[in-house]
């Protein structure tokens, strides 16, 4: 099934598919739903699975001119996304910033959440080398230079230069949707995210697992994640791949989130 909903300022355009409990995909930085495709129909043999795009990326619209939009709006959405489409308490998978999206929904409705699995949540600050004067370089450089000079910047520093697959050549509608992404990510999301901190109080106690990649040690988001995992009082849990390991290994990574999401 696919459906659109009405939240305050914008439009969500997500999938519903499967059948059992309700698992929440919540994409990270740029991404839109189409970062599960390789894994909602392994997934959707054991859930009702919801995939969306976030507010501002590829269908989900603003109702007028892109908003700067941080952690803590896109938390408000999946809320009412959820609210929309269960009245049951949901397990949640947030990838990357998608994972910050997920604990801040915990931390917010602690009651619509069954479990949240965020993997490689970039909680950046809590690191010993976090400078932040990098974060406005990477903006100042968008918007000086354009999208690759940005990224060229932020890829390097978060260690995924070598590990990043080859990309394969988009259409070129899917290109121009990517590009605009793009623009919405380094100039909306990308200051508010980066100014984002985990509640970890609120989350005390909570069924949270903190996912990392087997092939991503030493990069900025694992580093990241094991920093949250141990302010929150928890082992982070290995998966395969990388950063992006539910792209690379779908069955390995599904089965390995079934065993977390399953377990006391």
């Amino acid at each position: 099934m696919t459906a659109t909903l009405k939240v305050p300022g914008a439009t969500l355009h997500y999938d519903v598919r499967g059948a059992g409990p309700v698992l929440l995909c919540i994409p990270g930085g740029p991404a839109d739903s189409g970062a599960f495709d390789s894994v909602k129909d392994l997934f959707a043999e054991h859930y009702t699975v919801v995939t969306y795009d976030p507010r501002g990326l590829s269908r989900s619209t603003f109702d007028g001119e892109p908003q700067d939009t941080g952690i803590a709006e896109f938390a408000e959405d999946a809320h009412l996304l959820l609210a929309a489409v269960t009245s049951e308490p949901a397990y949640v998978f947030g990838s990357s910033a998608g994972g910050l999206v997920g604990l801040e929904l915990a931390a917010r409705y602690p009651g619509q959440v069954r479990k949240v699995f965020a993997h490689e949540p970039p909680a950046t600050y809590l690191l010993p080398d976090h400078d932040p004067a990098f974060t406005r370089e990477v903006y100042d450089t968008y918007q000086a230079a354009g999208v690759m000079a940005a990224m060229g910047r932020f890829v390097t520093n978060a260690g995924l230069q070598d590990t990043s697959p080859p990309p394969s050549e988009p259409d070129p509608e899917a290109q121009a949707a990517m590009g605009r992404n793009m623009d919405f990510f380094l100039g909306h999301m990308w200051l508010p995210t980066a100014e984002h901190t985990v509640d970890t109080e609120k989350l005390a106690g909570q069924p949270l697992v903190i996912g990392i990649g087997e092939a991503a040690e030493g990069q900025l988001a694992y580093r990241a994640a094991v920093a949250l995992a141990e302010r929150l009082g928890i082992e982070p849990v290995a998966f395969s791949g990388d950063h992006g390991g539910f792209g690379s290994h779908p069955r390995e990574f599904t089965e390995r989130l079934r065993e977390v999401l399953t377990s006391p």
